[in-house]
């Protein structure tokens, strides 16, 4: 990875960082450790995820839950973000169905 693109990473997952923060959830960069299951995009407490953070105009959106979800134990998810647009939510629907208390 270059480090243009690794520069871009990291604003990103300061973005989502105080994204979050400013909605009610502190959050911060995570250690990055490469693979380590203590190290996420970005931690944020309040929320029981995995959070892998992409910030690109195109995504691979299996890829990246996969990357999430093998990095943890807990469930994983991604916040995608192209440029001029809305953060998005990416998470597996039995996940997302949990978060509802919904059997599925």
């Amino acid at each position: 990875m270059g480090k243009m693109s690794k520069n871009k990473g990291k604003r990103g997952e300061l973005e989502l960082s105080h994204w979050l923060t400013k909605r009610g959830h502190p959050a911060r960069r995570g250690q990055q450790f490469q693979g380590s299951p203590d190290s996420p995009d970005v931690i944020c407490e309040s929320l029981p995820f995995h959070i892998e953070c992409k910030r690109t105009e195109a995504l691979r959106i299996y890829d990246a839950l996969e990357q999430a979800q093998e990095d943890s134990d807990l469930p994983g998810v991604v916040f995608h973000r192209r440029n001029s647009r809305d953060w998005l939510v990416v998470l597996d629907a039995d996940d997302f169905l949990g978060l509802l208390n919904v059997k599925s």
